[in-house]
Order: structure tokens, then sequence, then C-alpha cells
């Protein structure tokens, strides 16, 4: 019996030694740790009147980016989203944050020929007042992205009154905005 001992005993200090950290297990960190979502920028989605319906999140993954929405309190309908030309949200128009941004100077929608604005994204539609959360992913790499995004003037995000046709140049006939926000670098 005092033999099974030192065995057992010789067999968990194997055991131990094994799960220690060796070069394997650092090796996949940078990996892990590359392909982790890091969030670049935020914006709160304000009406004219300055109350809050939502938050919009530029997040970073690999070297894609995306746009990440959450509303909390808008009408129900289906709604415009767009990324804008400059980063002021001045009410009651939100005119201020000028047109869709478009540094590759196509034209509008995703359905014309020769569209679309970088800052044309999908529709919503919001069936009630519950939280309505959606992401989209924009075309291009975050390396060349994010210099057009933080440029001088900054970035607005938009959401009209009504839906994108996705065709009318330059605006999508999608109606008065309705809330704004101003995307801000973490």
């Amino acid at each position: 019996m005092p033999r099974l001992i030192p065995t057992a005993l010789l067999f968990s200090c194997l055991a131990l030694s094994a799960c220690g950290s060796g070069p394997e297990s650092s090796s996949t960190t940078p990996d892990t740790k590359e392909a982790q979502p890091d969030q670049v920028a935020a914006a709160k989605l304000l009406k004219a009147g300055g109350d809050e319906v939502g938050s919009v999140q530029l997040i970073k993954q690999s070297n894609a980016l995306s746009v990440e929405l959450v509303v909390e309190s808008l009408e129900p309908g289906e709604r415009a989203f767009h990324l804008h030309t400059a980063g002021v949200c001045d009410g009651p128009d939100f005119k201020t944050a000028g047109g869709h941004l478009n540094p590759f100077e196509k034209t509008h929608g995703s359905q014309s020929e020769g569209g679309a604005h970088l800052g044309d994204l999908p529709n919503l539609i919001i069936e009630d007042r519950s939280p309505f959360e959606t992401s989209f992913q924009l075309s291009g790499t975050a390396d060349e992205l994010l210099p057009l995004i933080f440029d001088e003037d900054g970035t607005a995000v938009m959401i009209h009154a009504g839906p994108d046709d996705y065709v009318s140049d330059p605006a999508g006939a999608a109606g008065p905005r309705i809330a704004c926000g101003v995307l801000v670098k973490e």
C-alpha cells in the first residue's frame, strides 16, 4: 500500500504541471484578444426637444466595422437610418448634420446603379415601443473607414420619420430628421 501513495502523488504532480501556462497557452492569447469586439465610438440619439430615444455604438472587430443601434422609445414604423457628414445635431431639424456620409462620391441608395453612400444603412422596422436592437456591418475595412468617419467635423447618426426608398438621390425620400446623435470616439 505505501507504494501506491507515491505513485498517486507522482501522477497528481504531473497533472498539475500540465495545467501550468507554457508556451502553448500564451500563444493563443493574442488571437483571442484580436477577435474580441472593441467599441471605438458611441452616440446618444436625441429628439429635437432633447429626449433620449436610443444609442449607437461603433464596433471594430478584427478589421471590420459595424454600427450597433438600440432604440427605446420611438413610435412604431419603418424609418431610415443613416450616417451624416457632420457631427453636429442642432434642432429642431438637425440640418446641421449635413447630407449622408459619402466620401466616395457615389449616388444614393443600395438599389441605385452608382450607389450607395457610406452613410446609407438599411431601414429600421420598429414594431412596438419596447427596445429595438439591430446592427449593420459597414462596407470597407475599419482602417479605411475610421479616418473618414472621424474627419475634421465628425459624423452624426440619424433616424428619419419615414423609410429610405434606396434609390432617390441624394437622400432617399426619407422625410424629416427625427433623432440625431454625434459619434464620439472612446
